[in-house]
């Protein structure tokens, strides 16, 4: 099985920065595109920046030139980089990998898309 598990998040106040990582572990083959999404309360899940196996990336709107989002393939890690936050940042982010795994049974490898536990990040005076 594979499992995406995220750290960082937390309070910050406005103009504020955090970074967020996630990594994946388990019967990985390779990861693909990666990303991070987040979701604000009554609203729906929007993706803010991805990133492909490459390293060609893409921003949302809200937050070119705020965020970056990098990756380490040796190590499965998918980093977000948040600077000069603002309140309207505030939402429970997740990370997602498109991953291949290893099945271990037929058909061998198979390719779905796994979320992170998702991670608070508040930012408030």
């Amino acid at each position: 099985q594979v499992q995406l598990v995220q750290s960082g998040g937390g309070l910050v106040q406005p103009g504020g920065s955090l970074k967020l990582s996630c990594v994946a572990s388990g019967m990985i083959v390779s990861i693909n595109a990666m990303g991070w999404y987040r979701q604000a309360p009554g609203k729906q899940r929007e993706l803010v920046a991805s990133i492909t196996r490459a390293g060609t990336t893409n921003y949302a709107d809200s937050v070119k030139g705020r965020f970056t989002i990098s990756r380490d393939n040796v190590q499965n890690t998918v980093y977000l980089q948040m600077n000069s936050l603002k309140p309207e940042d505030t939402a429970v982010y997740y990370c997602k990998a498109e991953i291949t795994v290893l099945t271990g049974t037929t058909p061998a490898f198979k390719k779905d898309d796994y979320w992170g536990q998702g991670t608070q990040v508040t930012v408030s005076s």
